[in-house]
């Protein structure tokens, strides 16, 4: 009888073992690889990149597979859009930064769109269109660090283009679209193949045909072919293909059938748009080394948010508690609002400040500046350049700068849509060492085809601002880049791949990969909870699409988030929705250096999925 009362203790531990079980579970299982793993937005993308890896490839052409597959397949992108990415490379120890973003055609000045009555560049149409960046993206990559012909990186795409079974969500999207694509004819040939009846896009299921893009894929690898049967080598041969569609046939339809529908693409400006190979920017947190690239897109804030929050206990304020909730809105504020007035395209002047920016004596000042009781609606972009030991020449515009114009602090009627837009994530890694992360992004549905190609546009040109008030380093001009959204990340510890990282979501993509790169570091999650765990997201920040709108204070939380934890936060002066699912498509890999192994992520958010062997 004496053993009795041990049983409520005995209890208690059986009911905490389970809680704590289930803490621990997670949708999707971790992918577990020894040789490779190929993660991306579909499950028949992640199939292309396993294709390749079958056929001997490396991760560089994996991952190149999959970016043609998910650019045939529409997820969230096209052929027309854009190309960001970082590749670790074994052989010299290196992270090199991929820039293929396109950029303002010829004609595309902030007058023009002023005349137009435009505040921003259009979000959508032939006039949102930049130079296609993808294709060159894609080639560049191949010709430059993979081991494959184009004819076998493309053949997924080019298979799929011919007719593969759509999947329920681009069928949706289509058929929720399908009247600004009527105002487009050769969109609307291609998107609605059943015209006329009631569900005009493809049914899902049903074998969606692209065959103008078919052709235009099999001229590269004709092309190819024909430089190797000349005795040119692989990488010219894949070069050559590059040529003919900036600078042939394909980029001749590209240019007559964008001004036929009103664009200002000409043959100059596809001819001068090359792919820059980049020093990528890099921080360090606790230790740990983390890439991303430069100010033509956001991944610097990031890198800003690590340097703030790297003098903060955040262990000690414990995972997803107000006060750490509190730190990271606060945090990105900062961030981004620099972002917002300071980042451009840096082949154009002015110069950004970046090593300002990313001066760990600067993240101290921003720090500095924080109210720790209450959310402050009006944070202002800092002042870097003093940081590195030079005088700041927008001053007068940093001093007139006002966080919002025009909108309501707060406002639950926001259009948090305007917030994610476009993009999907590529993460491809091998037993030799090599590892990719891209965003590619761009030509989402509803987009511009250019006449017989079959090549959706980007709508980039949205990025853009008109006033150098607003922000000077990213005032449009023709063959300059937007300053976009599209962040891929990687971390080296003890000089070798910690992690791999990206996610789709417009200006949420850096403040879900802040919280997944937390969670593994300071809070010992895997890189699968970690995918998945719940994340809040900031609207305080400008939008980067559509009319540029911002929502101050407005906050995106779980649903599961402790209603104590809710009060505190409306006490700070927060205005908080919620959501099932907050993470954000994020798909990941993790380098097991102690078994020599990789671990694979995908978040449960979105349909992105990997393989691994």
């Amino acid at each position: 009888m004496k053993n009795l009362r041990y049983l409520p203790w005995a209890f208690c531990i059986a009911l905490l073992m389970p809680l704590e079980t289930t803490a621990q579970r997670t949708v999707k299982p971790v992918l577990h690889g020894r040789h490779w793993v190929a993660i991306t937005g579909k499950p028949l993308g992640a199939t292309a990149g396993a294709l390749m890896f079958a056929k001997g490839g490396n991760a560089v052409d994996a991952a190149c597979a999959m970016l043609g597959a998910t650019a045939t397949m529409w997820d969230v992108l096209s052929w027309g859009g854009e190309t960001q990415a970082l590749i670790y490379n074994p052989e010299t120890g290196k992270v090199i930064g991929i820039n293929a973003l396109g950029v303002a055609p010829t004609g595309a000045t902030a007058a023009f769109f002023k005349e137009k009555d435009m505040q921003y560049p259009p979000e959508f149409g032939p006039l949102a269109a930049v130079t296609p960046g993808t294709p060159g993206g894609l080639m560049v990559m191949l010709a430059e660090y993979g081991t494959l012909s184009l004819a076998e990186v493309l053949g997924p795409s080019i298979e799929m283009a011919e007719g593969y079974p759509i999947e329920a969500q681009a069928s949706r999207s289509i058929e929720r679209e399908k009247d600004r694509l009527k105002e487009w004819p050769y969109s609307r040939s291609v998107m609605l193949p059943n015209f006329g009846q009631d569900h005009e896009a493809p049914q899902p299921g049903e074998l969606f045909r692209q065959l103008d893009l078919a052709r235009t894929l099999k001229k590269l690898v004709e092309t190819e072919d024909e430089a190797l049967a000349a005795g040119k080598s692989r990488k010219e041969a894949i070069y050559a293909a590059y040529d003919r569609f900036y600078r042939g046939d394909v980029a001749e339809e590209i240019v007559r059938s964008t001004q036929e529908q009103g664009g200002l693409l000409t043959m100059e400006d596809l001819d001068q748009w090359q792919v820059y190979q980049e020093e990528p920017v890099m921080t360090t947190y606790k230790g740990i080394e983390v890439y991303k690239l430069t100010s033509w897109v956001q991944g610097p804030v990031m890198l800003q948010a690590l340097n703030m929050l790297e003098t903060l206990n955040l262990k000690g304020m414990g995972y997803n508690s107000a006060r750490y909730i509190h730190a990271l809105y606060q945090v990105m504020n900062r961030a981004f609002t620099d972002r917002d007035f300071y980042y451009g395209d840096p082949y154009f002047a002015p110069e950004e400040p970046i090593e300002g920016l990313l001066s760990k004596e600067y993240a101290q000042s921003r720090i500095d500046s924080i109210n720790w009781e209450q959310n402050d609606p009006d944070v202002k972009p800092g002042d870097p350049y003093p940081f590195q030991g030079e005088e700041n020449p927008f001053l007068h515009y940093l001093e007139a700068w006002t966080p919002a114009p025009g909108t309501e602090t707060g406002d639950a009627g926001f259009e948090t849509s305007d917030f994610y837009a476009g993009t999907t994530s590529i993460q491809a890694a091998d037993a030799e060492g090599w590892v990719v992360s891209i965003t590619p992004s761009g030509g989402w549905i509803p987009a511009v085809i250019a006449g017989r190609t079959g090549i959706g546009l980007s709508q980039r040109m949205q990025s853009f601002v008109l006033d150098p008030e607003e922000n000077p380093y990213n005032v449009v001009e023709p063959g300059k880049r937007p300053r976009a959204t599209l962040t891929p990340g990687m971390a080296l510890k003890d000089g070798k791949p910690y992690l791999s990282f990206a996610v789709q979501g417009g200006d949420s993509q850096d403040q879900n990969l802040l919280q997944f790169f937390l969670n593994m570091v300071e809070f010992g999650m895997n890189v699968q909870q970690s995918a998945e765990a719940a994340n809040m997201n900031s609207f305080q920040m400008r939008a980067s699409f559509g009319e540029h709108e911002t929502s101050p204070g407005l906050m995106l939380l779980q649903d599961a988030t402790p209603p104590w934890v809710r009060a505190e936060l409306r006490a700070m002066g927060y205005n908080t929705f919620f959501n099932a699912r907050t993470s954000g498509p994020i798909t990941a890999i993790y380098f097991d250096r102690e078994h020599g192994t990789l671990w694979g992520g995908a978040s449960h958010h979105g349909e992105d999925y990997g393989i691994a062997w």
